[in-house]
């Protein structure tokens, strides 16, 4: 196995007992870089010199007993909505080229202080306003989307062109692209990390969190970027946590709720299928399965378009109205139409945000999680506009992907993509968990004890 293959749990352990060098990790995926980037193109820009650079400084001090934790030395892509001291910041934009960040993010603050290594700025969807991310083509299938924003960072960690990449998450810009590249992906609840720093698309909505191999990553990167700070004004006073889940895959009495409506309703067959296989799994580990009903779904996407849409074009104001040509087309008209929203449809959103918030509180009063499919269908190929349903329902391919992870950015709860398996086209299929808010550590158990029970996953044969 190549340096490049490793988990970043698996790199961490390796690393700490002085079985492998962060220059050995590092020049390993710089490596897997050149060779699948020309397929895949998740990167708007890879920072060879500065990467090396840190790993012989990370090498020095774990060789004089400095190690600083599992970040230690590993590989990370940052999608280029985060800012990082004295690097480009585009948002993939034309209207961003030539602009360096002043100051680092907090995240980027904190993993740098973990010790993790910035090995580049990955591909988003223009200003992470859109489900694709077209520059960035599926590890798994080039003729195929990457999903988005966060397409490139996911297309990163599962090529092995990063060990760990982090994202934001708006409509399910994390979860989206984590599962149709097969990888983990996390939401955390609003407000436990802090976005100062992250080129914002809508305030409200707005989450900043890690996609990676495995679960437990997951919960190595949130343990290091989690906490609160004040200069977020939406950041939690929340003490910090470690959120690496137990070994242990018994899940007796936690209850899984599984949505009798909306989640598995214009949803392919073979991902409800790898969906009701997980949550088979779930029970054979313990888990009880107890049938609910999802609240107010008629007005969903309403909602999260109503919230979205003119947050995004407030954030925008100025430059849309001074270089609107340096805009994609479909993120100028989504920008556009925000002008054409009035107050009364924006405070109508929030109410019934509020509403959606405290009938989901409710139903997490009687489960610990909900388990569903984390998008309704498995990456298409690239160019597709629509999909249409065997009832003949007919819906954009961003509607499509957005409608079942945008409840989670609405109510603000914790929500979890773990890969369960692939469909008979090889491309991967995901189950989000979702729960109550602060409660990721939950989430990790129950993720992590499904992962358990399943074959290690191997990375996209890019080729």
């Amino acid at each position: 196995m190549q340096p490049y293959e490793l988990s970043l749990a698996a790199a961490a352990r390796e690393i700490r007992e002085r079985r492998l060098s962060p220059v050995e990790l590092v020049d390993s995926v710089l490596d897997r870089i050149e060779q699948v980037e020309p397929h895949v193109a998740a990167y708007v820009a890879v920072s060879a010199d500065h990467a090396r650079r840190t790993a012989r400084e990370a090498e020095r001090e774990a060789a004089h007993g400095s190690y600083r934790g599992p970040l230690h030395g590993i590989p990370a892509g940052l999608k280029d909505v985060i800012d990082v001291v004295g690097v480009s910041t585009t948002a993939s934009s034309r209207t961003r080229a030539g602009h360096r960040a002043a100051s680092d993010s907090t995240v980027a603050e904190r993993l740098r202080a973990a010790g993790a290594i910035l090995i580049g700025k990955t591909h988003t969807h223009e200003f992470a306003y859109g489900l694709t991310t077209p520059q960035t083509n599926n590890a798994w299938d080039q003729e195929r989307i990457a999903g988005g924003s966060s397409g490139g960072s996911a297309v990163a960690v599962a090529s092995g062109a990063a060990t760990f990449a982090l994202g934001t998450d708006t409509g399910g810009s994390i979860r989206v692209p984590a599962t149709l590249n097969g990888v983990v992906g996390l939401k955390p609840t609003y407000g436990l990390v802090p976005r100062h720093g992250v080129t914002s698309l809508s305030w409200s909505l707005d989450h900043v969190g890690p996609i990676t191999r495995t679960v437990g990553d997951a919960a190595l990167v949130l343990t290091a970027i989690a906490g609160h700070d004040p200069r977020d004004p939406a950041s939690v006073a929340v003490p910090g946590a470690d959120y690496r889940p137990s070994p242990e895959p018994d899940l007796t009495g936690v209850r899984v709720g599984v949505p009798r409506t909306y989640y598995f309703q214009h949803v392919d067959a073979e991902v409800a299928a790898a969906v009701r296989r997980a949550l088979a799994q779930l029970e054979a580990l313990g888990a009880r399965l107890i049938d609910i009903d999802i609240p107010m779904t008629r007005y969903i996407q309403a909602t999260q378009w109503g919230l979205m849409v003119p947050e995004a074009t407030a954030y925008h104001e100025s430059t849309l109205r001074t270089v609107p040509e340096l805009y994609q087309a479909d993120v100028r008209i989504l920008l556009e139409a925000g002008e054409l929203m009035g107050a009364g449809d924006y405070l109508r959103a929030q109410r019934a945000r509020t509403l959606m918030r405290d009938a989901w509180a409710r139903i997490l009063e009687e489960v610990d999680v909900i388990a569903a499919p984390a998008v309704p269908m498995a990456a298409v190929p690239s160019g597709q506009e629509t999909v249409t349903w065997p009832d003949g329902t007919v819906e954009s391919v961003s509607d499509a992907y957005v409608r079942l992870s945008s409840p989670a950015n609405i109510t603000g709860v914790p929500a979890l993509s773990v890969p369960v398996g692939r469909d008979t086209a090889g491309m991967p299929i995901g189950m989000q968990l979702l729960g109550r808010p602060f409660a990721e550590r939950t989430l990790m158990r129950v993720g992590h004890a499904y992962e358990g029970t399943q074959p290690a996953r191997s990375l996209a044969p890019v080729t």
